[in-house]
């Protein structure tokens, strides 16, 4: 049974740095990629960044590019969500979501198989 945990949400002021993780269990392969999406109230969750599981490939929404980085340096079954200048329109519940294999796809939150229960990031002005 595949499980997905996130941790590191909370409220800063904007400017500041956070890190999320996601930590996985259940996951027999490593064909799985992970990715973080976010969610604000009435609208679809969006691509934040997402790897491969083996860390060689990235992608990362274009909102983000250059101030979020995604990894996975530290225990094998974590993916962390490195944010840094945060802006107050980076505020949402942040999710973290598994998909078997890699493509194009991988932007697609419904392709995805499993997720978390998610995170609240609240960026303040």
């Amino acid at each position: 049974q595949v499980q997905l945990a996130e941790s590191g949400g909370g409220s800063v002021q904007a400017g500041a740095s956070l890190t999320l993780s996601c930590a996985a269990s259940g996951l027999d392969s490593d064909e799985y990629s992970m990715g973080w999406f976010r969610q604000t109230p009435g609208k679809e969750r969006s691509l934040v960044a997402a790897i491969t599981w083996t860390g060689e490939n990235t992608v990362y929404g274009s909102s983000v590019k250059g101030r979020f980085t995604i990894d996975k340096y530290g225990p094998q079954n974590t993916v962390y969500l490195r944010m840094h200048s945060l802006k107050p329109e980076d505020t949402a519940v942040y999710y973290c979501g598994s998909i078997l294999s890699w493509g194009p796809f991988v932007e697609t939150a419904y392709r995805y198989a499993h997720w978390g229960q998610g995170t609240q990031v609240t960026v303040s002005s």
